[in-house]
Protein backbone atom coordinates (compact mmCIF):
# COMPACT_ATOMS: atom_id res chain seq x y z
CA UNK A 1 0.00 0.00 0.00
CA UNK A 2 1.38 3.50 -0.52
CA UNK A 3 2.50 5.17 1.91
CA UNK A 4 2.10 9.40 2.46
CA UNK A 5 5.77 11.22 2.92
CA UNK A 6 5.86 12.18 6.13
CA UNK A 7 8.39 15.01 7.60
CA UNK A 8 8.14 17.23 10.57
CA UNK A 9 6.20 20.96 10.82
CA UNK A 10 6.18 22.48 13.79
CA UNK A 11 3.25 24.30 15.04
CA UNK A 12 3.91 28.20 13.90
CA UNK A 13 2.50 31.63 13.38
CA UNK A 14 2.45 33.97 10.20
CA UNK A 15 4.35 36.72 8.88
CA UNK A 16 3.71 40.44 8.99
CA UNK A 17 6.06 43.10 9.21
CA UNK A 18 9.17 41.03 8.89
CA UNK A 19 8.33 39.54 12.38
CA UNK A 20 6.14 35.80 13.25
CA UNK A 21 3.38 36.11 15.23
CA UNK A 22 1.50 33.42 17.62
CA UNK A 23 -1.75 35.32 18.05
CA UNK A 24 -5.05 35.04 16.51
CA UNK A 25 -6.72 31.65 16.41
CA UNK A 26 -4.89 28.55 16.43
CA UNK A 27 -6.13 25.98 13.76
CA UNK A 28 -5.46 22.32 12.84
CA UNK A 29 -4.14 21.42 9.39
CA UNK A 30 -4.71 18.15 8.39
CA UNK A 31 -3.47 15.39 5.84
CA UNK A 32 -5.68 15.17 3.21
CA UNK A 33 -4.35 11.54 2.30
CA UNK A 34 -5.58 10.26 5.74
CA UNK A 35 -7.01 12.73 8.00
CA UNK A 36 -4.16 13.02 10.19
CA UNK A 37 -2.99 16.12 11.81
CA UNK A 38 0.45 17.20 10.34
CA UNK A 39 0.59 20.75 12.42
CA UNK A 40 -1.50 23.70 13.27
CA UNK A 41 -1.25 27.69 12.16
CA UNK A 42 -2.33 30.45 13.69
CA UNK A 43 -5.20 31.83 12.04
CA UNK A 44 -5.19 36.24 11.72
CA UNK A 45 -8.11 38.36 12.64
CA UNK A 46 -9.11 41.40 11.14
CA UNK A 47 -6.49 43.51 13.48
CA UNK A 48 -3.88 41.22 12.02
CA UNK A 49 -5.20 41.72 8.68
CA UNK A 50 -4.88 45.61 9.53
CA UNK A 51 -1.55 45.43 10.67
CA UNK A 52 -0.43 43.22 7.49
CA UNK A 53 -1.82 46.34 5.10
CA UNK A 54 0.09 48.59 7.62
CA UNK A 55 2.94 47.66 6.91
CA UNK A 56 2.87 47.25 3.43
CA UNK A 57 1.89 50.80 3.30
CA UNK A 58 5.18 51.50 5.19
CA UNK A 59 7.39 48.84 3.00
CA UNK A 60 6.35 50.80 -0.37
CA UNK A 61 8.27 53.73 0.89
CA UNK A 62 11.44 51.53 0.62
CA UNK A 63 10.55 49.41 -1.82
CA UNK A 64 9.47 51.41 -4.50
CA UNK A 65 12.71 53.37 -4.06
CA UNK A 66 15.09 49.68 -5.04
CA UNK A 67 16.92 49.89 -7.85
CA UNK A 68 16.32 47.32 -10.33
CA UNK A 69 19.36 45.18 -9.78
CA UNK A 70 18.63 44.97 -6.22
CA UNK A 71 15.44 43.59 -6.59
CA UNK A 72 17.31 40.99 -9.10
CA UNK A 73 19.25 40.46 -6.24
CA UNK A 74 16.69 39.36 -4.06
CA UNK A 75 14.59 37.36 -6.52
CA UNK A 76 18.07 35.31 -7.70
CA UNK A 77 18.67 34.75 -3.92
CA UNK A 78 15.32 33.70 -3.13
CA UNK A 79 15.65 31.44 -6.21
CA UNK A 80 18.46 29.80 -4.64
CA UNK A 81 17.09 29.83 -1.23
CA UNK A 82 14.52 27.45 -2.55
CA UNK A 83 16.73 25.59 -4.58
CA UNK A 84 18.44 24.50 -0.97
CA UNK A 85 15.30 23.44 0.39
CA UNK A 86 13.75 21.36 -2.24
CA UNK A 87 13.24 18.75 0.03
CA UNK A 88 11.71 20.26 2.82
CA UNK A 89 9.43 22.22 0.13
CA UNK A 90 8.28 19.16 -1.69
CA UNK A 91 7.73 16.83 1.15
CA UNK A 92 5.52 19.62 3.24
CA UNK A 93 3.40 19.92 -0.39
CA UNK A 94 3.33 16.38 -0.35
CA UNK A 95 1.84 16.45 3.68
CA UNK A 96 -0.32 19.14 3.68
CA UNK A 97 -1.98 19.21 -0.60
CA UNK A 98 -1.96 15.44 -0.44
CA UNK A 99 0.34 15.73 -4.01
CA UNK A 100 2.55 12.99 -4.74
CA UNK A 101 6.32 13.15 -3.82
CA UNK A 102 6.99 13.50 -7.83
CA UNK A 103 4.48 15.95 -8.81
CA UNK A 104 5.55 18.26 -5.87
CA UNK A 105 9.21 18.12 -6.39
CA UNK A 106 8.22 19.36 -10.15
CA UNK A 107 6.47 21.83 -8.63
CA UNK A 108 9.54 22.93 -6.31
CA UNK A 109 11.37 23.23 -10.01
CA UNK A 110 8.63 25.38 -11.47
CA UNK A 111 9.12 27.87 -8.63
CA UNK A 112 12.66 28.13 -8.68
CA UNK A 113 12.26 28.96 -11.94
CA UNK A 114 9.36 31.76 -11.94
CA UNK A 115 11.47 33.04 -9.64
CA UNK A 116 14.16 33.22 -12.37
CA UNK A 117 12.08 34.62 -15.00
CA UNK A 118 11.14 36.85 -12.72
CA UNK A 119 14.63 38.43 -11.78
CA UNK A 120 15.36 38.74 -15.66
CA UNK A 121 12.38 40.85 -16.01
CA UNK A 122 12.73 43.18 -12.76
CA UNK A 123 15.66 44.87 -15.69
CA UNK A 124 13.34 44.97 -18.42
CA UNK A 125 10.54 47.22 -16.90
CA UNK A 126 11.22 50.10 -19.60
CA UNK A 127 9.56 53.14 -20.49
CA UNK A 128 9.15 55.14 -23.97
CA UNK A 129 10.57 58.32 -25.51
CA UNK A 130 7.99 59.38 -27.98
CA UNK A 131 8.47 62.81 -30.33
CA UNK A 132 5.31 65.21 -30.40
CA UNK A 133 5.81 67.01 -33.46
CA UNK A 134 2.89 65.96 -35.14
CA UNK A 135 1.81 69.59 -35.65
CA UNK A 136 4.16 72.53 -36.28
CA UNK A 137 3.36 74.25 -32.30
CA UNK A 138 4.56 70.97 -31.11
CA UNK A 139 7.92 71.02 -33.00
CA UNK A 140 10.56 69.97 -30.85
CA UNK A 141 8.56 68.36 -28.10
CA UNK A 142 8.71 65.22 -26.47
CA UNK A 143 6.64 62.74 -24.47
CA UNK A 144 8.16 60.40 -21.82
CA UNK A 145 6.83 57.20 -20.37
CA UNK A 146 7.90 56.04 -17.07
CA UNK A 147 7.00 53.28 -15.32
CA UNK A 148 6.27 53.54 -11.21
CA UNK A 149 5.52 50.62 -8.53
CA UNK A 150 1.72 50.37 -8.58
CA UNK A 151 1.82 50.35 -4.26
CA UNK A 152 0.77 47.59 -1.95
CA UNK A 153 -0.83 44.42 -3.34
CA UNK A 154 -2.76 41.39 -2.06
CA UNK A 155 -2.68 38.06 -3.08
CA UNK A 156 -5.08 34.87 -2.34
CA UNK A 157 -3.76 31.32 -3.75
CA UNK A 158 -5.55 27.89 -4.01
CA UNK A 159 -4.93 24.99 -2.62
CA UNK A 160 -3.55 22.91 -6.07
CA UNK A 161 -0.80 24.92 -6.54
CA UNK A 162 0.73 26.14 -2.82
CA UNK A 163 3.63 27.26 -4.24
CA UNK A 164 4.07 27.76 -7.75
CA UNK A 165 0.49 29.80 -7.77
CA UNK A 166 2.47 31.81 -4.28
CA UNK A 167 5.30 32.06 -6.49
CA UNK A 168 3.25 33.64 -9.71
CA UNK A 169 2.51 36.56 -6.76
CA UNK A 170 5.60 37.28 -4.53
CA UNK A 171 7.94 37.21 -7.38
CA UNK A 172 6.50 39.82 -10.07
CA UNK A 173 5.27 42.07 -6.97
CA UNK A 174 8.61 41.90 -6.13
CA UNK A 175 10.76 42.50 -9.42
CA UNK A 176 7.87 45.88 -9.82
CA UNK A 177 8.68 46.56 -6.72
CA UNK A 178 5.58 46.27 -4.90
CA UNK A 179 4.95 45.11 -1.49
CA UNK A 180 2.54 42.33 -1.19
CA UNK A 181 -0.09 40.92 1.45
CA UNK A 182 -1.34 37.11 0.82
CA UNK A 183 -3.87 34.77 2.52
CA UNK A 184 -2.28 31.37 1.66
CA UNK A 185 -5.15 28.65 0.77
CA UNK A 186 -6.40 27.77 4.42
CA UNK A 187 -5.69 24.00 3.64
CA UNK A 188 -2.02 24.67 2.51
CA UNK A 189 -0.45 27.32 4.29
CA UNK A 190 2.81 25.57 5.73
CA UNK A 191 4.28 26.06 2.05
CA UNK A 192 3.40 29.70 2.24
CA UNK A 193 5.24 29.82 5.20
CA UNK A 194 8.13 28.70 4.15
CA UNK A 195 8.47 30.64 0.92
CA UNK A 196 8.19 33.79 3.69
CA UNK A 197 11.60 32.73 5.02
CA UNK A 198 13.34 32.02 1.96
CA UNK A 199 11.99 35.86 0.91
CA UNK A 200 12.91 37.18 4.46
CA UNK A 201 16.34 35.60 3.92
CA UNK A 202 16.95 36.91 0.47
CA UNK A 203 17.20 40.58 2.09
CA UNK A 204 13.59 41.77 1.42
CA UNK A 205 12.33 44.42 3.47
CA UNK A 206 10.48 44.07 6.47
CA UNK A 207 6.63 44.20 5.47
CA UNK A 208 7.26 43.59 1.87
CA UNK A 209 5.82 40.31 2.20
CA UNK A 210 3.10 39.59 4.64
CA UNK A 211 1.68 36.09 5.17
CA UNK A 212 -1.62 35.10 6.82
CA UNK A 213 -3.93 32.99 7.13
CA UNK A 214 -7.17 34.50 7.25
CA UNK A 215 -11.16 33.79 7.55
CA UNK A 216 -12.90 35.09 4.30
CA UNK A 217 -14.71 37.48 6.50
CA UNK A 218 -12.01 38.52 7.54
CA UNK A 219 -10.22 38.42 4.10
CA UNK A 220 -12.50 40.91 3.12
CA UNK A 221 -10.24 43.65 4.32
CA UNK A 222 -8.17 43.12 1.76
CA UNK A 223 -10.83 43.68 -1.13
CA UNK A 224 -11.86 46.71 0.51
CA UNK A 225 -9.02 48.67 2.02
CA UNK A 226 -8.45 51.48 -0.26
CA UNK A 227 -4.71 51.48 0.26
CA UNK A 228 -4.14 48.27 -1.32
CA UNK A 229 -3.89 48.78 -5.38
CA UNK A 230 -4.35 46.16 -6.60
CA UNK A 231 -5.90 42.41 -5.46
CA UNK A 232 -4.72 39.07 -7.66
CA UNK A 233 -6.53 35.97 -7.06
CA UNK A 234 -6.48 32.93 -8.03
CA UNK A 235 -9.33 30.30 -7.46
CA UNK A 236 -13.41 29.93 -8.54
CA UNK A 237 -15.20 32.04 -10.66
CA UNK A 238 -17.97 32.75 -8.09
CA UNK A 239 -15.41 34.22 -5.45
CA UNK A 240 -13.31 35.82 -8.16
CA UNK A 241 -16.28 37.85 -9.50
CA UNK A 242 -17.85 38.67 -5.91
CA UNK A 243 -13.92 40.72 -5.30
CA UNK A 244 -14.01 42.39 -8.64
CA UNK A 245 -17.88 43.70 -7.54
CA UNK A 246 -16.55 44.84 -3.93
CA UNK A 247 -13.39 46.02 -4.43
CA UNK A 248 -14.16 49.64 -5.49
CA UNK A 249 -11.40 51.43 -7.80
CA UNK A 250 -8.14 49.39 -7.30
CA UNK A 251 -7.00 46.78 -9.84
CA UNK A 252 -8.00 43.40 -10.30
CA UNK A 253 -5.99 40.21 -11.72
CA UNK A 254 -7.95 36.83 -11.49
CA UNK A 255 -7.14 33.70 -12.71
CA UNK A 256 -10.92 31.55 -12.31
CA UNK A 257 -11.09 27.96 -12.75
CA UNK A 258 -13.56 25.73 -14.27
CA UNK A 259 -15.40 22.09 -14.31
CA UNK A 260 -12.67 20.88 -16.99
CA UNK A 261 -15.07 17.94 -17.46
CA UNK A 262 -13.80 15.06 -18.93
CA UNK A 263 -15.56 12.40 -20.92
CA UNK A 264 -14.12 9.34 -21.13
CA UNK A 265 -14.38 7.13 -24.69
CA UNK A 266 -12.35 3.79 -25.47
CA UNK A 267 -9.67 5.54 -27.09
CA UNK A 268 -8.80 7.23 -23.36
CA UNK A 269 -6.43 5.12 -21.56
CA UNK A 270 -8.04 5.01 -17.93
CA UNK A 271 -4.61 6.13 -15.89
CA UNK A 272 -4.71 9.02 -18.27
CA UNK A 273 -7.98 10.59 -16.85
CA UNK A 274 -7.74 9.31 -13.45
CA UNK A 275 -4.11 11.53 -13.24
CA UNK A 276 -5.82 14.60 -15.03
CA UNK A 277 -9.16 14.54 -13.03
CA UNK A 278 -7.69 13.19 -9.57
CA UNK A 279 -3.83 13.75 -9.20
CA UNK A 280 -3.98 14.41 -5.37
CA UNK A 281 -5.23 11.78 -2.45
CA UNK A 282 -7.85 13.75 -0.77
CA UNK A 283 -8.31 16.48 -3.75
CA UNK A 284 -10.67 16.44 -6.13
CA UNK A 285 -9.15 18.59 -8.50
CA UNK A 286 -8.81 18.77 -12.49
CA UNK A 287 -5.58 20.00 -13.96
CA UNK A 288 -6.90 20.52 -17.60
CA UNK A 289 -8.04 24.04 -16.79
CA UNK A 290 -5.50 25.67 -14.85
CA UNK A 291 -2.09 24.06 -16.52
CA UNK A 292 -1.85 26.52 -19.74
CA UNK A 293 -2.41 29.62 -17.08
CA UNK A 294 -0.29 28.29 -14.54
CA UNK A 295 2.55 27.72 -17.07
CA UNK A 296 2.33 31.48 -18.02
CA UNK A 297 5.57 33.47 -17.41
CA UNK A 298 5.90 36.33 -14.59
CA UNK A 299 6.56 38.48 -16.69
CA UNK A 300 2.95 38.54 -18.01
CA UNK A 301 1.83 40.00 -14.30
CA UNK A 302 4.70 42.38 -14.16
CA UNK A 303 2.48 45.08 -16.25
CA UNK A 304 -0.18 44.75 -14.07
CA UNK A 305 1.60 45.71 -11.17
CA UNK A 306 3.11 49.29 -13.02
CA UNK A 307 1.38 52.37 -13.67
CA UNK A 308 1.54 54.89 -16.59
CA UNK A 309 2.76 58.59 -16.00
CA UNK A 310 3.04 60.84 -19.07
CA UNK A 311 5.46 64.22 -19.12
Amino acid sequence: MAQMTVTPVSTQGFFVDGKWWEEGDPVEIRAPYDGSVIGSVFQGRREHAEAAIAAAVKAFGTTRRLPAFERQRVLRRVSENISERKQEFARTMAQEAGKPIKAARTEVERAIFTFNVAAEESTRIYGEYLPLDWQEFTAGRWGIVRRFPLGPIAGITPFNFPLNLVAHKVAPAIAAGCPLVLKPAPQTPFTAMLLAEAVQQAGWPDGGLNVLPLSNEDAGLLVTDERIKLISFTGSAAVGWEIKKNCGKKKVVLELGGNAGVMPIWLTPPTAVWWEGFPMPGRLVSRCSASWWNARPAQGSLTCLSKVSKS
